[in-house]
């Protein structure tokens, strides 16, 4: 058995190698092409590379979606066991039962069997505070990592605080661990320009972020190099450009099938009252509709709506590998240059409390708006320090910073769009041209049993 890193760089294109990205366009000289899982988003893509799976058989059909016994739309959970099936670390044990894994920032890496692991994870505090943290598994990693390189940058991870900082943390982390636990296999999530994309857009000014990830993924290439492990890099999807926000929900309540609740002026999505609303999740929305009796004319009425390019039925979803119990009773992929909001709300007056914050366990859809910073507000630095020392008192606080305009996005993925690479220290171990998300789980396998 050979150890080997899995470099998860994610948003990676084959268009970005080359004179932006020396050090990455050298260890990829020749790439080969990953046929992109639907969805092409985060927790999909990963759990299909751990797998070898389609979501429709390890049921993460997207980076969230309707717990439908809970009653709750809940987005970027982090338990291991939502992943059904065998992971990779399950087929590598019974070949070897001395073979050790780590999950650097991988998603679900929590309740996990994995030996090591390392997430984000905030403190959320009695008094409504959030302190930057993360969570590991054993827990003195955490204290091991904290005191030697600072408590996880969780503000530069996400939100319009975004910067190659987290990932550079990451990259830290993963040089930590295998230094002082040399598993047999390392996972390394390496986010930064992905976020980067949603906010310029592939074609935007993104230079500076590419020079950024490739001096950060070029040394840990050397460093896992140098110390004999067999280095893989892989993206999850391409970014593309996009232009027109899609309120999907919004068109659900306006025809009377979706519900909210009035709280305190402000109104809330109620699922269980609503005969039917989505779960957006970029260019994906999972479509719950209730009753039977409304499906056909639900579907109807999305399918003639501008922005909505493909509508999955039980036959459609069985063809893309979305049948799986959680995903909706319809599945709603947007034309290209489209992307689904989240917003339900026709006032924005009335837009629920967390609309205007970065508070993703909370707002019933992904929102890149998290990414910018409201140009309305007359002077954001202000209310952001007035905000800060707030917490700094001990204080209740409430960073309402994030725009309700979705055009500001630039770019967005979820479609199966082609660009995402596989490149290796080793491409005598790649035969093909081109390897479909399902045969990643492998291709890494691969690489620690072949010659």
């Amino acid at each position: 058995m050979t150890r080997t890193v899995v470099l998860d760089v994610v948003g990676l294109e084959r268009s970005h190698l080359g004179a932006r990205t020396p050090r990455l366009a050298a260890f990829a000289a020749d790439p080969r092409a990953i046929e992109p899982v639907t969805p092409a988003v985060t927790c999909t893509a990963q759990a299909t590379y751990l797998t070898g799976l389609l979501p429709a058989s390890h049921g993460i059909v997207a980076n969230g979606w309707y717990f439908r016994d809970l009653n709750e739309i809940l987005l970027w959970r982090q338990s291991n066991r939502l992943i059904e099936g065998e992971k990779i670390w399950h087929k590598a044990r019974r070949q070897a039962p001395s073979f050790t894994v780590a999950n650097t920032f991988w998603w679900y890496a929590m309740a996990t069997e994995a030996d090591l692991t390392i997430t984000p994870r905030p403190l959320y505090l009695a008094d409504g505070v959030k302190v930057p943290d993360c969570y590991s598994d054993p827990p003195e990693l955490r204290s091991e990592l904290s005191a030697s390189l600072g408590n996880f940058p969780l503000f530069g991870f996400w939100g319009p605080r975004t910067s190659i900082a987290s990932s550079r943390w990451i990259a830290e982390a993963a040089r930590h661990i295998e230094r002082e636990y040399e598993p047999t296999l390392q996972l390394v999530y390496l986010p930064h320009l992905d976020y980067v994309l949603q906010r310029e857009g592939p074609g935007g000014a993104i230079d500076k972020d590419l020079a950024e990830i490739d001096e950060v993924a070029g040394d840990l290439i050397d460093f896992f190099r140098e110390r004999g492990l067999r280095v893989i890099l892989v993206s999850e999807y391409a970014v593309t450009a996009v232009s027109g926000p899609v309120h999907i929900n919004r068109l659900l309540r306006e025809h009377g099938y979706l519900a909210v609740k009035e709280d305190l002026g402000r109104e809330y999505l109620d699922p269980g009252r609503s005969r039917a609303f989505a779960v957006s999740d970029h260019q994906i929305a999972h479509v719950y509709v209730r009753d039977r009796s409304d499906r056909a004319a639900v579907a109807a009425l999305l399918a003639a709506t501008e922005g909505v390019g493909r509508l999955l039925d039980d036959d459609g979803k069985r063809l893309a590998g979305l049948d799986h119990p959680r995903a909706g009773e319809l599945v709603a992929l947007a034309e290209p240059g489209a992307w689904f909001t989240y917003y339900f709300w026709l006032d924005d007056d009335r837009a629920p409390d967390y609309a205007r914050m970065v508070d993703i366990h909370n707002k019933p859809g992904f929102d890149p708006c998290e990414l910018f910073i409201d140009p309305a507000l007359g002077a954001p630095a202000l209310n952001a320090a007035w905000a800060l020392a707030r917490k700094a008192a001990g204080l209740r606080y409430k960073m309402e910073l994030t725009p309700l305009d979705a055009g500001r996005v630039r770019g967005s993925h979820g479609l199966p769009s082609p660009g995402p690479v596989l490149a290796s220290s080793e491409p005598g171990l790649l035969a093909k041209t081109e390897y479909s998300a399902t045969e990643v789980c492998q291709v890494i396998l691969d690489h620690l049993y072949g010659d």
